[in-house]
């Protein structure tokens, strides 16, 4: 049976989404899946809210738009009240931050808050939180072994940023072991 998981990741430019989307989609592929990686490349770079979309399936992929993602990664308010109600039921949504107090109001869904600014603030680098929501997403989805994403850093980060391979294997980490602990808190 064909395993599909469709990811929807949207912040503000500049809070790394596109990063991270495309992360996923290095990981994917470098773990031998089918992947689509499409970045929203627009007036949204320079302040606005901007996003991805990444397909990680076992199979060939038919189509690169999702209506519904399987799971979404949001980084600020208006990610949240887009994408938030997109997510089909039984799904997952990793709310990056403490920018608002609302929820979704849905539960048919696995909402799950990870204090990703506050992380990376403990990490020594604010720009960490989109991999701290990565590692909370591959926690709460399985879509990937968190290994691969860290092998997927290692072979992808660029040449300028390789001084920060070992904070951002941590902030993964860090995300994916604050997720058990909300779950059993829930």
């Amino acid at each position: 049976m064909n395993k599909q998981t469709e990811i929807i990741v949207s912040g503000f430019g500049g809070q790394g989404a596109l990063f991270a989307g495309q992360l996923l989609a290095y990981a994917g592929m470098d773990e031998g899946k089918h992947v689509t990686w499409i970045p929203s490349y627009g007036p949204e770079i320079r302040g606005g809210t901007a996003h991805c979309i990444t397909i990680i399936s076992d199979e060939e992929i038919g189509s690169p738009f999702v209506r519904r993602p399987a799971a979404a990664i949001v980084l600020n308010q208006p990610s949240l009240e887009k994408y938030g109600p997109l997510v089909r039921p039984g799904g997952v949504l990793i709310i990056g931050g403490a920018f608002g107090e609302e929820h979704v109001s849905r539960s048919d869904i696995r909402e799950i808050r990870v204090p990703a600014q506050e992380i990376a603030n403990a990490l020594g680098n604010t720009r960490l939180a989109n991999v701290v929501c990565l590692g909370a997403l591959l926690a709460a989805t399985k879509v990937l072994p968190l290994e691969a994403l860290e092998r997927a850093l290692a072979n992808h980060l660029p040449e300028r940023h390789r001084h920060l391979l070992p904070a951002n294997k941590e902030a993964l980490r860090r995300g994916a072991i604050f997720v058990p602990d909300q779950e059993l808190a829930a």
